[in-house]
């Protein structure tokens, strides 16, 4: 079964969706431009980790003390004694990590492997200042931004903060921004509307090679049908945070009763 939305579904965001779907994205977004750019280039996916905090309900552990039982030695034996074990100790807690595998799909010159586009897919910790992830791709952003390889930056989620931009752009759930080394200081960014289709965005090559096409709604569709969210999602509840507007919300009630899945 297919999505119900046009475009991007808001269910994907739901955490438990969103860790499976992100290295899915990266697969196939690799796999469809891998059909067009060989054999000068080639996609490849390049994983750097981070960490996950996971929150653990803290509750008091009550243990026994300890107790010995010690035989009487026989008369005029020489009495050695050893230390007592104290009691068991008082449990607290550390924090709790997750590893975090990320993706980026490179293209790269087959000849010299030269970097030619960088593609990020954005995740949560990517947009949550508190997180170290948040600050480590700022500074890969800005290395990719100072080099000569271009920058394609995929934001599919609603949350969180967005990497800067200089200029306001229209206001969008979803974004995509390019930066080509040739065009630098500007971007072209698709601003994403919940209703909208997700476009063919044009994936830089090196000139005067002409730019390879990216289906984002046909990749998204292959992960949805791959992953089998038909059967995880439940559609009956509310999208996940953050919580859609007015109309956003009536139009999304409508399309799930459509389709029968409220």
């Amino acid at each position: 079964m297919s999505s119900p939305f046009p475009g991007m579904d808001p269910y994907i965001e739901h955490p438990e969706v969103w860790s499976d779907f992100h290295g899915a994205l990266a697969e196939v977004i690799r796999s469809q431009l891998n059909e067009t750019i060989r054999p000068r280039y080639v996609a490849r996916m390049t994983p750097h980790m981070t960490y996950e905090t996971v929150e653990i309900e803290t509750r008091r552990v009550a243990y026994p003390d300890v107790g010995l039982w010690q035989p009487q030695p026989p008369a005029g034996s020489v009495v050695t004694t050893s230390p007592a074990i104290s009691p068991a100790p008082v449990m607290s807690l550390v924090v709790a990590e997750l590893s975090l595998r990320l993706y980026t799909v490179e293209i790269r010159q087959v000849e010299t492997m030269k970097l030619v586009t960088a593609i990020e897919i954005l995740s949560p910790v990517n947009k949550t200042p508190s997180h170290e992830a948040y600050d480590a791709y700022l500074r890969k952003r800005q290395e990719l931004l100072r080099s000569q390889a271009h920058l394609m930056e995929i934001d599919l989620l609603r949350g969180g903060t967005r990497p800067p931009l200089q200029t306001p752009v229209p206001e969008a759930p979803y974004y995509v921004t390019l930066s080509r080394a040739n065009q630098r200081p500007y971007v072209e960014v698709w601003p994403i509307q919940l209703r909208d289709p997700l476009p063919v965005l044009p994936v830089p090559l090196l000139e005067p090679d002409a730019d390879a096409p990216l289906d984002l709604g046909r990749a998204i569709a292959a992960c949805y049908e791959r992953g089998g969210y038909d059967i995880i999602i439940n559609y009956t509840h509310n999208a996940p945070l953050p919580k859609l507007g007015k109309e956003d919300a009536l139009w999304l009630d409508q399309r799930l009763r459509e389709q029968g899945l409220r």
